[in-house]
């Protein structure tokens, strides 16, 4: 893939939707493109966050650790980005993310998300956006787990 069509990809995603060109560029040459085979993983449970990851291509499984196993909580798959929580708030990471398939991802350093997100403060509400619709749909799961 080439830097305009990485630009691209970063364009579609609402989080950096807004940037201008050059930065969409500087993020694009900036981040790291890594590929997973299925079962392996991005990032797992407990770590601590140093990146955030954008799938590029391929499937993933975001998946938490219970006293009666590991449980799916999610799916990633094209333009999705995850681990934004642990790199945010300096905590350990909340759940494991495991390649389904042949995964192509774009990491992005704690150190450059800041510095975006110190250049950009609409990126900041985009964040904050994202996250309050990941507590909505969390908090409806919940509400029909607790009604079952």
């Amino acid at each position: 893939m080439s830097l305009n069509e990485e630009v691209e990809l970063l364009r579609n995603i609402p989080l950096f939707s807004k940037l201008e060109g050059s930065k969409l560029k500087l993020l694009a040459f900036t981040s790291e493109r890594l590929t997973y085979e299925a079962g392996q993983l991005l990032c797992k449970q407990g770590d601590m966050g140093d990146a955030a990851y954008i799938i590029v291509d391929g499937e993933a499984a975001v998946l938490i650790d219970s006293a009666s196993g590991e449980i799916r909580v999610a799916s990633l798959g094209r333009n999705d980005f995850v681990g934004e929580i642990a790199i945010l708030c300096d905590v350990p990471r909340t759940a494991t993310v495991k390649a389904e398939s042949k995964v192509v991802a774009l990491r992005i350093s704690k150190d450059l998300f800041f510095r975006l997100v110190e250049e950009f403060p609409q990126m900041a509400v985009e964040i904050m956006r994202e996250l309050a619709h990941r507590l909505e749909a969390t908090t409806a799961q919940l509400r029909e787990a607790k009604s079952a």
